[in-house]
């Protein structure tokens, strides 16, 4: 799975890359998403393998912190990228006359710098005050990577400052991009819904459908993991749910948006070619 993750995500990004046709806001953002999918399961995933083959299983502190860092970097850019393209999206169907003014290539790598700053800065905020947690043993963490709340369970200091900022600015910077991804759909249906044909709502509305069904994986089980309280918190449950979105969701990613997508097929076919 990690392999096809990183060969589907590095085929898209070299596909966009390679066709004129595909410098777009829309493949840029796919490219960025792409890129940051790679990046995010490679800071679980072969650490993880290596731990099944391995008897010792110790990780040192600092690097158990540096994996934390970039796991929640990395996811947070993921969720920032998914609201730019919900924003693309919503000024090509309801704006398209001020489209290429709104979306002008400037602004757009404004969007995916803004979007890598602040989820380190996020990130940054979080690995701070983790490092200043005392941990007093047994230190097993019963997760399979170094993740948030199961390092809060193993402290034996107080976390009040960490779990409250978990739920508050946590909460904010996972919810407000999916709030402006669901504002954003609100409108695109009412303007799909002002086309007169069937066949033309459908032209139009198919040209979301991959971006949507990457949003419901993706938040559907961020939402559940961390959009809760601390005293709800089951290893079992969670550990499940985090292999969907950490290794599940960015292998199927590259399918989600090729399969449906004339242009991105065409773009892989060119790319093969060359190839061959």
């Amino acid at each position: 799975m990690y392999l096809v993750n990183v060969a589907g995500n590095s085929l898209i990004i070299a596909a966009i890359r390679g066709d004129a046709r595909l410098h777009t806001p829309m493949y840029s953002f796919l490219s960025n998403l792409s890129l940051v999918d790679i990046c995010f399961t490679s800071v679980i995933v072969p650490r993880m393998l290596a731990n099944m083959l391995s008897k010792n299983k110790k990780v040192p502190f600092a690097q158990c912190l540096t994996q934390m860092y970039f796991f929640v970097a990395f996811g947070i850019t993921d969720s920032f990228l998914l609201a730019a393209m919900a924003i693309d999206r919503y000024m090509a169907i309801c704006n398209p006359l001020h489209y290429t003014m709104t979306m002008s290539p400037r602004r757009c790598l404004l969007l995916v710098m803004a979007s890598w700053v602040l989820s380190h800065l996020h990130s940054l905020t979080h690995t701070i005050l983790m490092s200043r947690l005392t941990f007093c043993g047994p230190n097993v963490i019963h997760h399979f990577f170094c993740d948030v709340q199961p390092l809060l369970t193993l402290s034996c200091s107080d976390t009040s400052v960490n779990e409250l900022l978990a739920f508050t600015e946590g909460s904010f910077v996972i919810m407000s991009p999916f709030v402006l991804i669901i504002v954003s759909y609100v409108f695109i249906t009412r303007a799909v819904l002002r086309v007169p044909s069937g066949r033309g709502r459908y032209k139009v509305f198919s040209t979301c459908g991959s971006h949507l069904t990457v949003v419901a994986l993706f938040y559907g089980t961020i939402i559940f993991v961390y959009i809760r309280p601390s005293s709800t918190y089951s290893v079992t449950k969670d550990r499940v749910v985090t292999v969907i979105y950490t290794v599940v969701t960015p292998m199927l990613n590259p399918f989600i948006y090729s399969l449906r997508n004339k242009d991105m097929k065409q773009a892989l076919k060119k790319l093969i070619r060359r190839a061959e």
